[in-house]
């Protein structure tokens, strides 16, 4: 019997080294929790290049890691023309970045992107704030978000 192939999931926001890789250690660790590793694989990428390379914010490190998830190997990269291809959703954390996203991606692949929190069963519709310049209770906020758009998302998808 072939093996099923995985959602593939790409979680976006400017620079990724806050909420999406933020987003993407909650997706991993839900999924692994929901038995659901051979389902999905996930990724993280930012609009810009600002932090090319770069680790996630210490602060986002500090926040998800008092909460369980894992952060480690993660770097920031800027999201590819091959990644409208690739992945089969690709979740946002503001509208801004989605209209860059919209001008960029390939009209055939325009059904892939939306708001992350469209799945959040509490914020839905919401916007992602970008905690960089924020103290640890910006970063703790956007956990509480992700954690619940995460849980839709698993849900929704789950097989």
């Amino acid at each position: 019997m072939a093996e099923l192939e995985k959602i593939r999931v790409l979680f976006i926001c400017t620079g990724n080294i806050c909420r999406s890789p933020t987003a993407e250690a909650v997706f991993r660790r839900r999924i692994q929790q929901a038995g659901l590793e051979h389902a999905f694989s996930s990724d993280s990428a930012g609009t810009h290049d600002f932090n090319l390379g770069s680790a996630p914010d210490a602060r986002a490190q500090a926040a998800a890691g008092h909460r369980g998830y894992g952060m480690e190997g993660m770097h920031a990269r800027q999201v590819t023309m091959d990644d409208f291809q690739t992945f089969d959703f690709i979740l946002v954390m503001d509208k801004n970045n989605l209209a860059i996203l919209k001008k960029a991606c390939p009209p055939e692949c325009l059904h892939k992107l939306t708001l992350v929190t469209q799945f959040s069963s509490n914020y839905p519709g919401w916007e992602i704030p970008d905690p960089y310049s924020g103290d640890s209770l910006a970063f703790e906020r956007v956990l509480d978000m992700l954690e619940d758009a995460v849980e839709g998302l698993v849900k929704r998808l789950g097989r």
